[in-house]
């Protein structure tokens, strides 16, 4: 059932939204060297993935919504689009957990613009930055899966395990969202265990 005008909870996924499916987009990721490109970040200065030590989560969305302001039309009709909250706040509250497990830093992406994406952050108490590719640099250099829908180029949802600049893991599609978190903290433990 839709949600009411006014009433869209980013929080909550609702029942029967579609399960994207492997569309082969993300095949080449697994051994991909990051472009070097500095991405804006909702805190600190910009962020060149490609030049960070150590192992980075990234977790990848369309877009956060915003309580009381409606989706894009169909919006919870596309496989894949509905959940980018929960995805947050998945990695927000497994933020340790990832931590123990040998993650040195956490990221989320998205192509909303900077603004856009701190007020999600600090609603969501994020303790991580998200950083925005509104140009589509990163992901033309990656050729990351993109959708279209109501004049947006939008990210499909997926998280990617990076170690040195080189992605060593591509978790794609994601389903459901909120357990993508948990998805990428067993199979670090699978790999250090």
């Amino acid at each position: 059932m839709a949600e009411a005008p006014g009433t869209h909870d980013p929080t909550v996924l609702p029942p029967g939204i579609p399960v994207p499916q492997d569309d082969g987009a993300a095949r080449h990721l697994a051994g991909a060297t990051l472009p070097d490109v500095a991405l804006p970040a909702t805190s600190g200065p910009p962020v060149n993935l490609s030049k960070l030590k150590g192992r980075t989560v990234l977790y990848i969305y369309p877009r956060t919504g915003v309580p009381g302001v409606d989706a894009p039309p169909g919006w919870d009709d596309i496989p894949g689009a509905r959940g980018c909250t929960p995805q947050s706040c998945g990695f927000r509250d497994h933020f340790a957990d990832l931590k123990a497990l040998g993650v040195a830093q956490v990221y989320g992406l998205s192509t909303q613009d900077t603004g856009y994406q701190r007020e999600a952050a600090e609603r969501l108490h994020l303790p991580f930055a998200i950083l925005s590719d509104a140009d589509l640099t990163f992901t033309s250099g990656l050729r990351l899966p993109t959708f279209t829908t109501s004049g947006m180029t939008l990210l499909k949802r997926m998280a990617l395990v990076i170690d040195d600049g080189v992605i060593v893991k591509a978790f794609y599609p994601v389903f459901p969202p909120d357990k993508n978190a948990e998805e990428v903290i067993a199979w670090l433990r699978n790999k250090t265990g």
